[in-house]
């Protein structure tokens, strides 16, 4: 299969960039001639990810973090449609958070990210479709293959972003939870489930899951299937810093489900609107804000490994 890496040289803490030339002859050794290209900016990889699709490659591969596997996610669609469909993803993990990774018990050597991408195994892959609103007030579409959630997890998006990740995924998260549940407060959202009755719930954080962790390790929906063609959600309501501080093993074990602030449903689309701003958070970026519509697309992707 015809491969082309996308790869975020910042990633890794500038790792990857600065040892590309021992990182690319790994590659050539485990997959023969492919292709690639480096990020530039955000969303870069989202257009080099469809030029790369329409130039004949039948894989691409995300060489980063989750922001970089999203946006290579991106790429794979354009007005809605696929760009090249039974085209394959490849990941080639490179990030400090890992987050989509780990529900597929990948771990984050290149070594064994290459023998997957020179298999010709794939499998199917939900993908999520988000409709939301930007900063600046315009409806846009989003997708993602990991998890969608908002609230405090929007504020942390921006508190992690914002700080040094040298000191690795877990740390960089809990550090930017700590001082977004600092100014957070719940907010009242009115909910949709599929076809059911609009409910109004206190979030703290609410989390469409795809996958099965967010947070740099945090599991939040311990049964989530990546594969299964329904979403689940994991509502958390009345959580503070103290509870996140006294409480945290919970939130990385899964232990949390059985709290009483956190309630699980399942649905195939959420609809979420409230009348504060309440930000959203995207396989670790921070794009906009509610009102949202999120859809799952079962099996809109072919995953390599």
């Amino acid at each position: 299969m015809k491969t082309f890496l996308v790869i975020n040289p910042k990633s890794a803490n500038g790792v990857t960039g600065r040892r590309w030339a021992e990182l690319s002859a790994q590659v050539a050794q485990a997959l023969g001639p492919f292709g690639h290209a480096f990020t530039e900016g955000p969303m870069h990889a989202v257009q080099l990810t469809r030029e790369a699709l329409r130039q004949g490659y039948r894989c691409v591969a995300a060489v980063g973090g989750d922001g970089t596997i999203n946006e290579v996610v991106n790429g794979f669609f354009q007005d809605g449609q696929p760009v090249a469909p039974g085209a394959a993803l490849g990941v080639l993990p490179r990030g400090t958070g890992g987050d989509f990774r780990r529900t597929f018990d990948w771990c984050n050597g290149i070594a064994a990210a290459l023998e997957r991408l020179k298999g010709e195994e794939t499998r199917p892959l939900d993908v999520g479709e988000l409709e939301f609103v930007s900063h600046e007030g315009r409806t846009q579409r989003r997708y993602f293959v990991n998890i969608c959630s908002f609230g405090a997890s929007g504020l942390v998006d921006q508190e992690v972003n914002r700080a040094s990740k040298a000191f690795g995924g877990m740390a960089s998260f809990y550090i930017g939870t700590v001082r977004a549940l600092l100014k957070y407060r719940d907010h009242k959202v009115r909910l949709r489930l599929d076809d059911g009755p609009a409910e109004d719930v206190d979030v703290t954080t609410l989390a469409v899951a795809n996958g099965r962790y967010f947070g740099g390790g945090m599991l939040v929906a311990p049964d989530a299937d990546p594969a299964d063609g329904v979403f689940d959600v994991t509502l958390w309501s009345g959580y503070t810093l103290a509870d996140f501080a006294l409480k945290s093993k919970g939130v990385y074990s899964g232990a949390h489900v059985n709290w009483a602030g956190t309630r699980r449903m399942r649905c195939r689309t959420l609809v979420a609107e409230t009348d504060g701003e309440v930000l959203l958070d995207v396989d670790g970026e921070q794009p906009g804000r509610l009102p949202c519509r999120i859809t799952v697309l079962p099996g809109a992707l072919r995953l390599k490994g």
